[in-house]
């Protein structure tokens, strides 16, 4: 992608974010005292500050940077997933295998552009394998929730977040120097369906959807919010290989599953008695606090491009 073509979106996001960062000044000045969802929505901007800035970064510096940026991601929630989850001395062989064997050839996969091998490396090979290497030590007690815990931390850690970068690896006609756009479109619509739930849902929010999961979660936040994004999505047809009416079916699918994967992470973190995965991220908690939704949407995003649009 040439700085010519993405600098205009990037430019958007910039100028979006320094509105957000005025509003939030002028209302903390006029609040006159501290305020827990001004200051939480200070954090939140500052933190899309660092992400916006090492994305941008990453995509101008090419698509081998953007790899290790999202398996250097990878790997920080996978670290916040096991630290959650109990592990015994006889899961260390298979969990140094998920950190070092298997996340580093899944993004090397995408760095050699092998779908053929990155599409089942993980639900397939290293699903059979990390069993494997944890029953050498004969240690039954709890092994299936053991097993289960690495198997699904590499799914939704590595598998999953891999996907977005994948999406270099796309062939699509007349769309082959501006493929980076369709991760900024899929981030965009992801990430603006997050903030558009939370807007409508402090403004409007009245019926909780699963309390027992997700305490801040209405049907009003929902509804605004995807339908919010999915005309975002919809305006951003031009960076896209998209028509349209596709643009805003993939960013309803986008917004759905990323809705529903903030539920399974938050039913996840309510059964482990933690509020977030981690506190890498200020205002964000952890990375997969930030990226729930991403990892639920990008596989299906990826693919339904791929079969539709890739040749």
């Amino acid at each position: 992608m040439s700085l010519r073509e993405g600098s205009p979106y990037f430019l958007a996001v910039t100028a979006a974010l320094l509105i957000a960062s005025l509003i939030t000044l002028v209302l903390r000045w006029r609040a006159h005292k501290p305020n827990p969802l001004l200051d939480n929505l200070s954090a939140r901007v500052k933190a899309w500050w660092i992400m916006v800035i090492l994305l941008g970064l990453a995509f101008y510096a090419g698509p081998h940077a953007v790899i290790l940026l999202f398996a250097f991601v990878s790997f920080a929630a996978l670290r916040e997933f096991i630290t959650l989850t109990p592990t015994h001395r006889a899961d260390h062989i298979a969990i140094f295998m998920g950190f070092f064997v298997v996340l580093p050839m899944q993004y090397g996969l995408i760095w050699a552009d092998w779908y053929g091998f990155f599409a089942i490396l993980i639900p397939v090979y290293a699903f059979l394998v990390l069993p494997i290497a944890a029953v050498v030590f004969r240690d039954a007690r709890n092994f299936l929730a053991r097993t289960a815990e690495m198997q699904w931390g590499l799914m939704i850690s590595v598998y999953c977040i891999s996907h977005v970068p994948a999406l270099l690896t796309l062939d699509i006609p007349g769309f082959r120097g501006r493929r980076p756009l369709l991760i900024v479109f899929l981030l965009i619509v992801v990430q603006s369906s997050d903030v558009f739930q939370y807007v409508w849902g402090k403004l409007f929010g009245r019926r909780l959807i699963a309390p027992e999961l997700s305490p801040s979660k209405t049907v009003e936040g929902f509804i605004g919010g995807v339908g919010c994004a999915t005309l975002v999505g919809t305006l951003l047809w031009r960076a896209t290989p998209f028509r349209p009416l596709q643009a805003m079916g993939m960013s309803l699918t986008a917004t759905l599953m990323a809705f529903f994967g903030g539920l399974v992470m938050s039913a996840i973190k309510r059964d482990r008695g933690v509020k977030d995965w981690g506190n890498l991220i200020e205002g964000h908690g952890g990375m997969l606090d930030r990226l729930d939704s991403v990892a639920f949407s990008a596989p299906i995003f990826f693919h339904l491009t791929r079969y539709f649009f890739a040749t």
